[in-house]
């Protein structure tokens, strides 16, 4: 009953909100000339005020041109670093089974239709990433002197994010440097926010959390299995059975592997309950009971889940990426995942694997994490918003980015070319590449499925 009345009121939200639209169109209230206009199915309710802000900041033109040099830089790497992802995840493809196929909603990065982007931490992280992505362009713009025609909200049910309406004419007549700046702003905005909020929660974990014991964290406790009736529950953590020390969740799957059925085991965990490690002796199930394989009746289980990362891995993956398990590329790839593994990037059982301390344990273990959470998906958030928008693909800015891109090198090349002739070139190569990128994207979806 609860999920219907959820999925009841989100209805009746859009709806409210589809009606509000209609009854503003057929008043006259929305329109390109109006105070509100759409954008998609989105309302941009526009304002001139703030225009004389972005004068004031935009006027040190010889800093933001910089700024906005370094910014082509970063996008032209981004725009690279993407499009290789985007080819290694089609090659993955290829060998993916249907069944782990991604869904149409994890193309989406928009919090609550993801399914691993939380639509509270998401939405404050989106917000954000979006607002600064446009005031950058805004204050680019200004310095290069094209005109900026209205600022404001992007409105889809709540709010979305900001915009910076620039004067076409006058970003289309600007030189293509100058429009490679402005364009290259927002990807250059999101990329040094995401860094700036993960050395804020770097600093957050390193100097407030610790956790309890050097073991391997359990997400998951099977219930009628031996670990349930010893008190086994998610949140402790193993850090011996047998006598072997368990620091790594290949050593809980090792120590396993050696037992068999209706074996006793002497297990020793640390206990958030109890403040401490906890020493028990359990006998070990059948493992055919619950795989209904004849080839596991005389092999031991216990019935736990144990964490993808230990706690001490995981602070280390949240810390220094490159120093985390498998080395900098699988340390940072964890950084990145942490969602897809269920956590935000600690929420639930997790946070028990660690105790808070210093000036910030004053927020309660709960307050804690979730300020942890929110630093989290600000840096993950604008690290997408960053990458998204370098593809070079229309209308994004790596769109923009590209097609200029593209111009410039003709008009080395082809000394004869006049300006329309390298605009229609560049636009074609500018649509080109936007087909080569929307088929990248669709092929990781519809290979598993061939």
């Amino acid at each position: 009953m609860d999920a219907w009345v959820g999925w009841a009121i989100a209805l009746a939200v859009i709806a409210g909100y589809v009606a509000a639209v209609v009854i503003l169109r057929r008043l006259g209230r929305i329109g390109a000339d109006r105070a509100i206009s759409l954008y998609g199915p989105a309302l941009m309710i526009k304002t001139q005020r703030g225009r004389a802000f972005l004068d004031r900041v935009g006027r040190f033109r010889r800093f933001w041109s910089a700024v906005g040099d370094a910014g082509i830089i970063l996008a032209a790497v981004a725009m690279v670093t993407i499009v290789a992802v985007l080819v290694l995840d089609a090659t993955v493809a290829l060998r993916t089974p249907a069944s782990a196929a991604p869904t149409p909603q994890e193309a989406l990065g928009l919090p609550g239709i993801n399914p691993f982007i939380p639509i509270g931490y998401g939405l404050v992280a989106l917000v954000v990433g979006v607002v600064l992505h446009e005031l950058m362009h805004g204050v680019i713009a200004r310095s290069q002197k094209i005109g900026v025609k209205s600022i404001g909200i992007l409105w889809l049910v709540v709010p979305v994010g900001a915009f910076v309406e620039q004067d076409d004419v006058e970003m289309n007549a600007a030189p293509r440097r100058n429009r490679a700046r402005v364009a290259s702003a927002g990807v250059l905005a999101n990329l040094v926010l995401a860094v700036i909020f993960f050395f804020l929660l770097a600093a957050v974990i390193s100097t407030s959390v610790q956790p309890t014991a050097n073991g391997v964290g359990l997400t998951g406790v099977v219930g009628g299995t031996p670990a349930a009736s010893i008190g086994l529950h998610p949140g402790d953590v193993i850090v011996s059975i047998n006598g072997t020390t368990i620091t790594t969740a290949n050593d809980l799957f090792h120590a396993l592997a050696a037992t068999h059925a209706n074996q006793t085991v002497a297990i020793q965990y640390y206990d958030p309950n109890v403040g401490g490690v906890v020493a028990k002796s359990v006998r070990l199930a059948s493992l055919g009971n619950y795989t209904k394989v004849s080839a596991d009746d005389a092999k031991g289980f216990l019935g736990v889940s144990p964490g993808f990362l230990t706690p001490a891995q995981l602070k280390t993956v949240l810390t220094n990426p490159p120093a985390g398990p498998g080395g900098p590329l699988a340390g940072t790839t964890y950084w990145v995942v942490l969602p897809i593994a269920g956590l935000e990037p600690v929420a639930g059982s997790p946070t028990s694997f660690f105790t808070i301390h210093g000036p910030l344990a004053a927020l309660g273990t709960g307050g804690f994490w979730i300020f942890a959470n929110i630093l989290y998906w600000l840096s993950w958030m604008n690290l997408l918003l960053g990458l998204s928008n370098a593809l070079p693909l229309f209308p994004l800015d790596g769109g923009l980015i590209f097609r200029d891109f593209v111009a410039a090198i003709a008009a080395r090349v082809k000394r004869g070319w006049d300006a329309t002739r390298l605009d229609a070139f560049a636009g074609r190569a500018a649509v080109i590449s936007s087909v080569a990128v929307v088929l990248l994207l669709l092929w990781q979806f519809v290979a598993p499925r061939l």
